[in-house]
């Protein structure tokens, strides 16, 4: 999935403000990275992933690495000087129903002609999306569903 994704991504990585909210292990925001995103804000409830994001950047030297220790809810609902992002992966944990509530906000925070990129469990239908979402390409891999729009 991850090399389908960066496929899509490719020619758009090169000097994007990226966002990886719910980042986990934070692969998809490193990867980003290592093809030349100018910028990725990792954020990340979890003290201990989100140190481990930070010990990948600090080993690489990586200055433009952000992680934030919060809530991804909480962290779109303050108020905010970042630039808009040009992509933002949005992978929330599948049982938490946090999709749709995350979507809505990010409306505001993205830039013109973005990518998200989102995951969720394959049986679970789509929640309502912003309206300005346009679905560019989907797929499935075993349980899970991937989806890529612009706005």
């Amino acid at each position: 999935m991850r090399e389908t994704l960066f496929n899509w991504l490719q020619p758009r990585i090169d000097q994007s403000r990226v966002l990886d909210l719910f980042a986990g292990s934070g692969a998809l925001g490193l990867e980003a990275l290592s093809r030349g995103a100018a910028q990725v804000t990792f954020v990340e409830k979890d003290r201990r992933a989100a140190a481990a994001i930070e010990d990948i950047a600090s080993e690489w030297q990586e200055p433009n690495a952000r992680v934030v220790c919060e809530s991804a809810i909480a962290w779109l609902k303050a108020p905010s000087n970042e630039p808009l992002f040009d992509i933002v992966f949005l992978d929330p944990p599948y049982d938490s129903a946090l999709l749709a509530e995350a979507a809505a906000l990010l409306v505001g925070k993205l830039a013109p002609d973005s990518r998200i990129y989102l995951e969720r469990r394959a049986r679970d239908p789509l929640p309502a999306l912003p309206a300005s979402w346009k679905e560019l390409r989907a797929g499935r891999a075993g349980e899970v569903g991937y989806h890529l729009f612009s706005v």
